[in-house]
């Protein structure tokens, strides 16, 4: 039985082993180049005694930060790479425009990996960008529907709705337009592969693929983050 039914199992364990290539990478970077950072030796002082950790406690807390930062990047190029697989759909790779695209339904998307990701002014670059893109004659995506993406919402909800974030620059709201859209994780898995819990079919395979890869890996201990899934996505 295929792990999801969207994008054949070769290629999901091909990208999951990538992932976990990459985020090891980041421990070990993030252990051999700490020192080439100033610390903040005061921070440390203080989150000892406020978090009742020893000194070794932080220094593998601190280690795990670092990594975790780099890792999230990762994340969101995963989620990328992932939807590129599904039929119809073409990942774009780094450095473009845009991340997605499927000529066939006429829709770009910028993928990011959280609500956070991008904020304030940039989001208006975002706005802009896609405008440009979808817009004006000429231009290869010419009536093209684009999407900005937010794979874990700010919130636990579903939305496909028009982007229209604020310019503090003047004070306002960039121009509804129906053809620049944001939409949740959720949804968009759901919008490119047709299948309603798409999303969650990736995420509940995760453990099983990850275990195939990387057999140290308990599946057990998958279980506490299912709850923070149910709370992410209504």
């Amino acid at each position: 039985m295929p792990y999801v039914n969207f994008v054949d199992d070769v290629t999901f364990k091909s990208l999951v082993g990538e992932l976990l290539k990459l985020g090891k990478e980041a421990k070990s970077k993030a252990i051999n180049e700490f020192d080439r950072n100033t610390i903040d030796p005061f921070s440390i002082l203080w989150e000892m005694s406020s978090f009742g950790s020893s000194f070794d406690e932080w220094y593998q807390s601190e280690i795990s930060r670092q990594a975790q930062k780099t890792l999230s990047n990762h994340i969101g190029m995963f989620h990328q790479n992932f939807l590129g697989c599904v039929e119809d759909w073409e990942d774009l790779g780094v450095g473009k425009m845009v991340d997605l695209v499927n000529h066939k339904r006429k829709i770009i998307a910028e993928v990011k990996n959280k609500h956070n990701t991008v904020t304030g002014a940039k989001q208006v670059d975002v706005y802009k960008e896609l405008e440009s893109l979808v817009m004006p004659n000429g231009q290869v995506y010419k009536g093209y529907t684009a999407f900005y993406v937010e794979i874990v919402p700010k919130k636990p909800e579903r939305y496909n709705k028009e982007f229209t974030p604020s310019d503090k620059k003047t004070s306002t709201k960039c121009q509804s337009n129906e053809k620049i859209r944001r939409i949740d994780g959720a949804s968009f898995y759901k919008l490119v592969t047709g299948v309603d819990d798409a999303l969650q079919q990736v995420f509940t395979s995760l453990p099983v693929v990850i275990k195939d890869v990387y057999k140290e890996f308990n599946i057990a201990d998958s279980n506490g983050a299912l709850e923070y899934f149910k709370k992410a996505y209504s």
